[in-house]
């Protein structure tokens, strides 16, 4: 790992940790191991700091969107469920600073930030009212049903752990089957027959 990446990966995790305010330059370098000004080789900023956590976390997150199987509506909210997850799991600081810390951003730093996790709402939002039109989702309103899907898989952030209880793939094969159920998905097969 080039030394850029380590403190990207460590002001992530700092940053989840301590939040971005309370997370100084001089912090980052202490934990680097490095001089507060020789870092400033590397970065321009704690605020592109900030940033690029942010652009990297919705660069996994739309990995996840761009992947989708070619398949039924139902396949494709099931993927996109354990694959929203699986990049909490994996990459849990840099999640949290996309759900959270994101919003201390600036203008027009904080315009690219909207504009990223836009691009991600909008492309749940399509999974789902593919799910509509072939009429195996049952929705009134997309908008919301696309708020509710992303509010119940973000908050994840806030409380599971890997190592916890629950293996990754029991998680999101649970968190799946309660996300189906939610937009009105018949039990039966793909297409919403039994």
């Amino acid at each position: 790992m080039d030394r850029r990446s380590q403190i990207l990966q460590m002001a992530g995790h700092l940053f989840s940790q301590r939040g971005y305010h309370a997370t100084s330059i001089r912090d980052l370098a202490q934990a680097l191991n490095l001089q507060g000004g020789s870092l400033y080789a590397h970065i321009a900023s704690k605020e592109e700091l900030l940033l690029e956590v942010v652009r990297q976390a919705a660069a996994r997150f739309q990995e996840v969107l761009e992947g989708l199987p070619e398949a039924g509506p139902k396949e494709k909210l099931v993927a996109l469920v354990k694959g929203h997850l699986r990049v909490i799991a994996e990459e849990l600081p840099r999640a949290t600073v996309f759900f959270h810390e994101w919003k201390h951003l600036s203008p027009p730093l904080l315009e690219e930030a909207k504009a990223l996790r836009r691009r991600y709402e909008e492309g749940v939002q399509r999974v789902i009212a593919e799910g509509v039109e072939k009429g195996v989702f049952q929705v009134e309103n997309l908008r919301l049903a696309t708020l509710f899907l992303l509010s119940a898989l973000n908050w994840t952030y806030q409380w599971y752990r890997p190592q916890g209880p629950m293996p990754l793939e029991e998680f999101s094969e649970a968190y799946a089957g309660m996300a189906l159920r939610a937009l009105g998905a018949g039990e039966g097969g793909e297409d919403g027959q039994a």
